[in-house]
């Protein structure tokens, strides 16, 4: 009966279940947050590590869109402005400068100034080169004594060295090429202080007026000068000369005195050797180059005050234009044959005498008294 009275428990379970579909539309504005976050890092990524010049043109390209969007590349022309002719530029602004438009600066050279300097240079370095000389024979008690005979000039070819005759001093013996041995010392020395520098060397041999009477037949004073210029070229050689330095040995017999007024003074027996800058260097050196001599009494500067020189710095020049160019009896392969020496109107026909056959009857009629008188001397 009790369990009649009791009353029943009845449990219900009710299942639950998930709440309705609300869609996703949640993450595609989580995606679009994260790339633009991404983006945004990687910008401030690029914007540090790119060089303040990038950066620069950077600005300018975003700072004028509508222009860059306008410009049709280089297909359009020169100009950015779609409206054709004249008119200002709306997309300029003030300062601004065309990407494009503004030239490098070109490099402009001043040939004349650098002429100039290399001249200056040589310059210097012959005057050092003439003192050297001059310090090498005040140095030599041997070479001391014949300092009066040695004549160091600035000419406009060069140092000019001249060697002249002295008339109990010969250089070389009479009538020959054969060079005494005060002079074979003398040109040694030089030979071993022009090797010290790089210019080119040019020889000239010279005689005065004085017939050649011995010797064979048709040997002249053409061919004792270029023989006694050959051989004082062997003596510079000897004392240290290169050999490939020396681009001209000539032989000019009496056709450019020293001393004009005497042609048969023996200053005018003489040995020239021209250090020659790089002008004259070029000018020997060309095919067909012109020999270009002068007389010994236009040196430029002196050492012993001989009769005939000019003061210091005066250039080489000829005395007479109008004068005949007698052509040089050359002795070395690189010997010129061409000289165009300036004498006086009287020198002519001692000239022709000298081109001529020499034998006692011609010279008797083209020279006269003067010419006979003179044949026999020393040269």
């Amino acid at each position: 009966m009790a369990d009649d009275n009791l009353r029943p428990i009845i449990v219900k379970r009710i299942k639950k279940g998930g709440g309705g579909h609300h869609g996703g539309a949640w993450k595609i504005a989580y995606a679009d947050f994260v790339t633009a976050m991404m983006a945004f890092f990687l910008l401030m990524w690029l914007l540090g590590s790119t060089a303040k010049g990038d950066l620069q043109g950077i600005a300018e390209y975003f700072s004028t869109p509508l222009k860059v969007a306008m410009s049709g590349g280089s297909g359009s022309g020169d100009s950015s402005s779609v409206i054709q002719g004249g008119g200002r530029d709306l997309t300029r602004r003030e300062g601004q400068v065309k990407k494009g438009t503004q030239e490098a600066p070109k490099k402009t050279y001043d040939l004349k100034a650098a002429q100039a300097d290399i001249e200056r240079m040589e310059g210097e370095r012959l005057k050092a080169l003439k003192n050297r000389i001059e310090a090498v024979m005040d140095a030599n008690p041997n070479l001391k004594q014949f300092k009066k005979q040695l004549l160091i000039d600035i000419t406009t070819e060069g140092l000019r060295i001249q060697i002249v005759d002295e008339q109990n001093r010969p250089m070389f013996a009479s009538a020959k090429a054969e060079v005494q041995p005060y002079t074979r010392d003398i040109l040694r020395e030089i030979g071993k202080v022009l090797n010290e520098v790089p210019n080119k060397v040019s020889l000239s041999g010279h005689t005065d007026a004085h017939a050649y009477s011995t010797g064979d037949k048709g040997y002249s004073n053409w061919e004792l000068s270029a023989d006694r210029a050959n051989a004082s070229r062997r003596e510079l050689i000897a004392g240290g000369l290169g050999e490939g330095k020396i681009v001209r040995v000539v032989g000019l017999a009496s056709a450019v005195l020293m001393n004009k007024d005497d042609p048969y003074d023996p200053t005018n027996r003489r040995i020239s050797i021209i250090v020659m800058n790089k002008k004259a260097e070029e000018n020997a050196t060309r095919d067909g180059g012109a020999v270009n001599v002068s007389s010994g009494a236009e040196a430029g500067a002196q050492i012993n005050g001989q009769p005939g020189a000019t003061a210091p710095g005066q250039p080489e020049a000829a005395a007479n234009p109008a004068a005949p160019t007698v052509p040089a009896v050359p002795t070395a392969p690189a010997a010129s044959a061409q000289q165009g020496a300036a004498a006086r109107s009287n020198e002519a026909a001692a000239v022709q005498q000298i081109l001529a056959p020499r034998n006692a009857e011609s010279v008797a009629a083209a020279a006269g008294e003067a010419a006979q008188s003179a044949i026999g001397k020393p040269r």
